[in-house]
Parts: C-alpha cells; sequence; structure tokens
C-alpha cells in the first residue's frame, strides 16, 4: 500500500472540477489587463459647462480648483453625507460647493434646505450671494429681502468665515451680509437709490472697522454716482488711516483714496485678488463719476480681461460697461 490511499475516479474528477472552479474564481478576481479600474468621482465635471452667463452675454466657466480647496471640500462633503438634514451642514456644503466654482450645484443645495428649513434666513442670505455670482440679480434681490423679514427684531450674530482671515477673527454678521449682498444686487443692477438704502441699512448693523470701510466705501461710490458729492464726503468723515482693519484693507485703502489721503499710484499693482478687483473697480469707477468716460473704460476693461469673473469688483465692472455702451 503507497502512501497516498487509492482514489476512485469520481473522486478524481470532482476535485479536477473543485480545482477548476477556485481558479475561475481567482481569476474573476483579478482585473484584466485591458479592464479599466473604478473611477473614482469626478469633482471637477463643472468646469466643461458655463457656469454663469456675464452681463455682457458672454459664458462663464470655472476654474479647476486647486488640491487644497478639493482636501476641505472632501471633508465638509462627508460630514453633510452623514447628516444632510442638519443646518449647519447644508450651509457648509453650500458654502464649499461655491467655493470649488460649483454655484448651480450650491444653489441647488440651498434650494433643497430651504424646503426642509422654509424660514432660515441664513439659507436665502447664501443662496442670494450665488444668484449674484450667477448673475441672476432679480432671484438675489428677492433672497435677500426674505432674509430681511426672517431676521427682522432678532438679536445679530457673527457669521464663521469658510476662509479664515490672517486673525481667524470673524468680521461679519449675519444682518450685515444680508443688507450689503442685497445693496450690491441693486448696484449692479443700477438701482442706486435703492442700494444707498440697503447699505445705509448695512453701515448701521456693526461698528467693526472692517464692517465699517466695507459699507463706507459702497455708499461714497453711490452717492457720487446720484450726484450727491456733499453727501458722499460726509460718509467718510470717521474713515482714519489708524483703523485696526483685519482683512478689508483694499476698501479700507479705497475710502482714503476717496478722502486724498492716498494717491493712486500709492495703492500699487490691484493683482488678481478679489478684494485686489475691488480696488481695481472703485478707481475705475472714481474716473467715472468724475467725468473722464475714457479713463473709467480703460480701467474697466483691464479687469474684464482676467479671469476672476466671481468677485464683485468684477461684476461691477461688468454692469458698468454694459451701462456705458448702452449710453454710447
Amino acid at each position: 500500500m503507497g502512501i497516498f490511499p487509492k482514489l476512485d475516479q469520481p473522486t478524481i474528477e470532482n476535485m479536477h472540477r473543485f480545482v477548476f472552479l477556485l481558479l475561475f474564481l481567482v481569476c474573476a478576481c483579478q482585473p484584466s489587463a485591458t479592464e479599466e479600474k473604478p473611477k473614482l468621482e469626478n469633482l471637477t465635471d463643472f468646469i466643461k459647462q458655463p457656469q454663469a452667463t456675464s452681463l455682457l452675454g458672454e459664458p462663464l466657466y470655472a476654474a479647476e480648483p486647486s488640491e487644497a480647496l478639493i482636501e476641505r471640500y472632501l471633508k465638509r462633503k462627508a460630514t453633510y453625507q452623514e447628516d444632510s438634514t442638519q443646518i449647519d451642514n447644508i450651509i457648509w456644503m453650500g458654502r464649499f460647493t461655491a467655493y470649488m466654482g460649483n454655484y448651480e450645484e450650491a444653489i441647488r443645495i440651498y434650494s433643497q434646505g430651504l424646503k426642509r428649513y422654509p424660514r432660515q434666513a441664513r439659507l436665502y442670505r447664501h443662496r442670494g450671494h450665488r444668484y449674484i455670482s450667477t448673475r441672476q440679480l432679480d432671484k438675489a434681490i428677492e433672497d435677500f429681502k426674505k432674509a430681511e423679514a426672517l431676521t427682522e427684531g432678532t438679536v445679530n450674530q457673527f457669521e464663521p468665515d469658510g476662509m479664515p482671515n490672517a486673525r481667524n477673527i470673524p468680521v461679519s454678521t449675519l444682518h450685515g451680509n444680508i443688507y450689503y449682498h442685497l445693496g450690491l444686487a441693486y448696484y449692479l443692477k443700477q438701482d442706486m437709490p435703492n442700494a444707498l438704502d440697503a447699505y445705509q441699512k448695512c453701515l448701521a448693523t456693526s461698528t467693526m472697522p472692517d464692517n465699517v470701510v466695507s459699507a463706507t466705501h459702497w455708499l461714497y461710490m453711490i452717492a457720487r454716482r446720484m450726484g450727491k458729492e456733499e453727501q458722499a464726503n460726509l460718509y467718510l468723515k470717521d474713515i482714519t488711516a489708524d483703523m485696526d482693519i483685519i482683512e478689508n484693507m483694499a476698501y479700507h485703502q479705497a475710502c482714503l483714496f476717496y478722502k486724498g489721503e492716498i494717491e493712486e499710484a500709492a495703492l500699487g499693482d490691484q493683482g488678481d485678488a478679489p478684494a485686489n478687483d475691488a480696488l481695481a473697480y472703485a478707481i475705475a469707477n472714481w474716473y467715472q463719476y468724475n467725468g473722464d468716460i475714457a479713463a473709467a473704460k480703460e480701467r474697466l476693461a483691464a479687469i474684464l480681461e482676467k479671469d476672476s469673473w466671481a468677485a464683485f469688483g468684477y461684476i461691477a465692472a461688468e454692469s458698468d460697461w454694459a451701462e456705458l455702451e448702452r449710453g454710447e
């Protein structure tokens, strides 16, 4: 008798079948040379389609987001997916979706949130902001007016920053942001009386220097555009060079420029940052209401050559260019 027991034919055939099945299962679990690995979610598909149409009729495409921004977005998305019914998760998901440049998706997120929380002013405030980004100005005004009504008589509160400043100190408030963006929407529609009213209310919401200079900047420009130079100068009386500004340096510089305490040459290169677009626009607008339309258009054109189409200074440059073209 050998070491191994003698196997009858049926047993051998069964083993062959078993080995064949085992090999089949192993091979089935291995990707073939031609088989593509499963693709991760493409987070930047939205850049292939226009996110908005400019006030000049041009399609606007979002830029490719940075890896650092994508990483922060994915963290917010994971939290949102854990509980998409929590109001703060909805707001943060919408905010970071917008930071990525996917404005229409951000609007959809806020709209879904409003189905659950129809009396939540913060959702109207943030959706209205993105209606401005996408040039849907009438919808923006409607949202900010709803937010204004819902916050009437309520205690104001600071809003956390999605992109914190150097000191990590939030400087804007819910009430202030509602009126700030409402005023901006009216301004972009060239509705200066309503814009003036909204920014006056914005100025009254906070005494923080950052909020004072941001509201004053718009109030001065609006009053000048309305031909109210004396009133415009009164808005500048509390603006001083030694104000403790945390993040709105561009607006502070603009106000000092209006007062004649800073020369245009001292403002330096405005660069590509959104805040610098605001400063570049302030200078262009200054030329416009002082009657030098050629110089104003030259500076507006320089802003419109940039890619920062979601910046408020850029949108304002679009609005003014369109208005000047209509006037000609």
